[in-house]
């Protein structure tokens, strides 16, 4: 956990909320090149990749697996605290994303 926290926070919402927003949007432009219902693609597409946004966000996993064994077996709470609010920050863009495209396909209405 090299530099300030406060912009990785913001930079981990950010790049999760980009991931899902520009993969559902090129992924609903490959629908519609093969004559899939795009819309109905989009909200499907955006389901399944709010996973690998939240781990583009953070930085792949093991930086993160091995800040946890760091806060668990040394005493290190304060980096198990950051690294916790960083998942949480990505988890929150990932889903302000995907409430976004839930919007804009209104694939939730009957």
């Amino acid at each position: 956990m090299n530099g300030a926290f406060f912009p990785s926070f913001f930079e981990s919402f950010f790049i999760a909320f980009g991931v899902l927003i520009g993969g559902t949007l090129i992924g609903g432009l490959s629908a519609f090149i093969t004559g899939e219902p795009p819309l109905t693609k989009v909200a499907e597409i955006s389901t399944n990749i709010r996973i690998w946004a939240i781990i583009a966000a953070i930085g792949g996993t093991f930086d993160t697996v091995y800040s946890f064994e760091r806060g668990f077996l040394d005493g290190d709470t304060r980096d198990l605290f950051k690294q916790f609010l960083l998942i949480l920050s990505a988890m929150g863009g990932a889903q302000c994303a995907a409430e976004i495209i839930r919007w804009f396909t209104q694939e939730h209405i009957g």
